[in-house]
């Protein structure tokens, strides 16, 4: 049962009887619509008014715009609701999260190599002041999974680290900060990601821990936030056989569930064992981890059941409500969990006091709102952490360091697999690579700086039959090391490799062995390699003597990155995670 005076709703005898008597008075339609979060197709007053006519919606998550653009939608959202909505915001990185002119901290795994949780607070603070300025109340963040296996794609970069302590303290960290405006924080992925190599968008995903470990580990995370009054989690779409089998010894493999749609996850371990008394929130519900465990007709009302109270994005909007409501009246969902789900719904909507407060209220004054976005200083944090956390990981050759005794440098593009987003699909061509940034960062300070050629840009240009000739004659002929060592002082590698939507997370060589993409002339010249995306990106060179880890690729990051290359700024950043993914021969 829901205790709604009881962390973490702490709500006064009122605010609980306006929670029972609302939804006392909801017809089923209603109380059906109140499961769901819509990720909004338009911001026209029409469609919204439309969905909240129509299928009664609890909650929303929109799509990314301008601050005045989503600010103008939750003031359209608030007033014409019936009952005031949950209008969450994935502020994962900072308040870029809830516009798309928000300002940007950084990426967890940039907090984490800080080794100071004082920028998850500010994260989460920025994040709150700028989201809850245009009317959102409820945020997709922290992510709290622990970072265990460097081949895992979606969380490289999502993760303050492999330590269980440290990752509850930036957690915590960011909490406090968000909450300081008002912005409800969903904590993420429960059970936890990071120990399986796969992405539950793409496919099923697995946390393989024991009790055990999962008690020491992601368990102690999230015990320590619900200890803490933590408002709401998100299920992901991630298996966690030990505690599933640990409820119900009789489940066999074939029938082990991810948390989004486990009885024994959600209510036996997290309601039951781990006294959970928030809000359940699923992950989106198009990933693959989700539709691959059964049909959409079946997960949508077994969601609910397992104990999920808010079930994330619509597919086709009829349909589900349809099929959420038949699940209703097939008895899927009894009675008694709706009834619980909706107490947890509305209460942490009275949490917020958003029964209170008059509909024209709830958002801030506009031209209030639209100050509170991008402000300098707190763009200015950006800046200061990307000084803390760029790390020089290995530093085998320390005589490359600083370049400023070398004038001749070129500048190597690396990245991952091409495909239509990382080369700009819908967004006017290919998105300028960081390293051609850098070397116009080079230039300006002096350098004599030639930047690679891929033979993958090459072959862009030619016809199938000039490609097939050109990777031939590439093999046929090799260039001789003067050719290398008579032109250049120094290489510097600029990676950028991610696993947006990709079931792996690794660089992609071209078709050769012997041009300079491939760092193979470490002991010819001196060579440096930065990643400015994912922290293990050295697994797949490790050869290299110098190797960098910068996280991102933001301009401020490029200068820092430069100026730490010079010598004019020192190396502060501690990785994380293992940057070393395990291997001996990346240490050497």
């Amino acid at each position: 049962m829901v205790d709604l005076s009881a962390k973490p709703f702490n709500l006064a005898d009122e605010d609980i009887k306006w929670v029972r008597e609302t939804i006392e008075n909801m017809p089923i339609e209603e109380k059906i619509g109140q499961l769901f979060v819509n990720m909004g197709a338009e911001r026209t007053e029409e469609y919204l008014t439309g969905v909240l006519d129509d299928y009664h919606i609890g909650a929303v998550r929109y799509n990314p715009g301008t601050a005045e653009e989503v600010w103008e939608q939750n003031y359209i959202l608030q007033t014409q609701s019936k009952i005031p909505l949950l209008i969450a915001a994935n502020t994962e990185a900072g308040g870029n999260g809830a516009c798309t002119d928000g300002t940007y901290v950084g990426f967890e795994i940039k907090v984490g190599a800080s080794n100071d949780s004082k920028w998850a607070y500010e994260m989460g603070r920025v994040s709150g002041v700028e989201a809850s300025a245009i009317g959102c109340n409820w945020s997709f963040a922290p992510i709290v999974d622990i970072m265990r296996n460097w081949r895992n794609p979606i969380i490289s970069n999502r993760t303050f680290g492999a330590d269980p302590d440290y990752v509850l303290e930036c957690s915590r960290a960011y909490m406090k900060g968000i909450m300081e405006s008002g912005i409800m924080p969903a904590a993420k992925h429960f059970p936890g990601d990071g120990i399986d190599d796969r992405d539950q968008h793409l496919s099923a995903s697995i946390n393989s821990y024991s009790t055990q470990e999962w008690d020491a580990t992601f368990g102690k995370v999230y015990q320590g936030l619900i200890d803490d009054g933590l408002p709401s989690i998100m299920a992901g779409h991630i298996m966690l056989p030990s505690y599933q089998k640990h409820f119900n010894p009789d489940v066999r493999d074939g029938d082990l569930l991810p948390a989004t749609l486990s009885h024994e996850l959600l209510t036996d371990l997290l309601r039951g064992k781990m006294g959970f008394n928030g809000v359940v929130v699923t992950d989106a519900s198009h990933m693959v981890g989700l539709t691959g465990a059964m049909a959409r007709r079946d997960l949508l009302p077994h969601a609910i059941a397992a104990g999920c109270d808010l079930f994330l994005f619509f597919n086709d909007p009829d349909e589900d409500f349809e099929w959420m409501m038949q699940g209703y009246k097939d008895g899927v969902i009894t009675e008694e969990r709706l009834q619980e789900a909706l107490e947890r719904i509305l209460g942490l909507k009275a949490r917020l006091s958003l029964h209170k407060t008059p509909r024209e209220q709830i958002l801030p004054p506009k031209e209030e709102a639209m100050a509170k976005i991008g402000l300098p200083e707190n763009k200015q944090l950006a800046v200061d952490l990307a000084d803390q956390a760029i790390t020089l990981v290995k530093n085998a050759q320390p005589e490359n360091l600083p370049i400023t005794q070398f004038k001749r440098v070129l500048v190597v593009p690396v990245s991952s697999a091409p495909n239509p987003i990382s080369r700009g699909f819908g967004g006017g061509g290919a998105v300028e690579h960081p390293a051609q940034k850098v070397g116009k960062l080079l230039e300006e300070r002096g350098y004599d700086v030639t930047i690679h050629e891929s033979l993958f840009d090459k072959l862009a240009e030619m016809s199938p039959e000039e490609q097939a000739e050109a990777v031939k004659n590439i093999y046929a002929s090799k260039a001789p090391i003067a050719a290398l060592t008579d032109k250049y002082d120094l290489v510097l590698c600029i990676a950028k490799i991610d696993g947006m939507m990709q079931p792996s997370e690794r660089v992609m060589w071209p078709a050769t062995k012997g041009t300079v993409d491939i760092p193979w002339y470490i002991h010819e010249l001196p060579t440096i390699y930065a990643s400015v995306s994912t922290p293990f990106a050295l697994v797949d060179v490790p050869q290299v003597k110098t190797y960098i880890n910068a996280y991102d690729d933001k301009d401020f990051t490029l200068e820092a990155l430069v100026d730490k290359l010079e010598g004019k700024s020192e190396f502060k950043g501690v990785s994380s995670v293992d940057a070393f993914c395990g291997t001996p021969d990346t240490k050497i």
